[in-house]
């Protein structure tokens, strides 16, 4: 099973490797989430949905639900 959006903990940092599902909004591939573009999680609401993420530099909003289908490589910390 590979990791997505979903999975992250705040503060974690990956790249996006695929989006392909057709759950996912035109808008988001429209912000800059798109395969190859880092990703960060910042905040996460309560009861973890919407989270609150860094991709590419745009901060963005995003479900949870969503966000299962962005799949993702996680970034080893330095």
């Amino acid at each position: 099973m590979q990791d997505t959006i979903a999975n992250l903990k705040r503060g974690e940092r990956a790249i996006i490797t695929d989006v392909s599902s057709i759950h996912i909004p035109l808008k988001l591939l429209e912000m800059g989430c798109l395969p190859g573009n880092p990703v960060q999680l910042l905040q996460v609401a309560p009861f973890a949905d919407p989270m609150y993420l860094n991709i590419n530099g745009t901060h963005l909003a995003i479900r949870k639900e969503t966000a299962i289908h962005i799949l993702i490589e996680k970034i080893a910390d330095e």
